[in-house]
């Protein structure tokens, strides 16, 4: 039975920079792949009923998993909904992503919600996998660098 995971998060980033993130290519690559995976974008169309196309790498193994989807809802700087499917015939289904942004005193509030997991896939995996990334969209964000 696919289930649903949900992840908090207070970024010292505005919600602007976070969204996107989530919408360009080479940020997506750099922060999406979790610890000992490399990330190529195949293909990123953000807008209502556009697609993306990913791989993530295992460094060790070489072994590459392809994934890809459609983007449901696209409000910058809020709210994004996106369609997630795997290529591998073994992880079947199909995954909704939300990401909700509010501007907080300190940065934003971060709430994502991830439904339809693969029940194929360890639940204590998944957490762990968005908890690496998250911290590394965590450390691309929230610098202020200057121009």
């Amino acid at each position: 039975m696919p289930f649903t995971l949900r992840l908090h998060r207070v970024l010292k980033a505005p919600p602007e920079r976070i969204y996107r993130a989530f919408t360009d290519p080479a940020a997506m690559c750099k922060w999406l792949p979790p610890h000992g995976f490399t990330g190529t974008m195949h293909h990123m169309d953000p807008r209502v009923g556009g697609s993306w196309r990913m791989s993530f790498t295992n460094l060790a193994a070489g072994a590459q998993h392809t994934f890809g989807g459609e983007y449901l809802e696209l409000q910058p700087g809020s709210r994004l909904r996106y369609t997630s499917r795997f290529d591998d015939v073994n992880l079947p289904g199909e995954m909704v992503t939300t990401i909700e942004l509010k501007p907080v005193f300190c940065g934003t509030e971060m709430q994502v919600t991830q439904e339809g997991i693969p029940d194929v896939i360890p639940e204590a995996a998944c957490h762990l996998g968005w908890q690496e990334s998250l911290l590394l969209l965590t450390q691309l964000v929230e610098p202020d660098m200057p121009g």
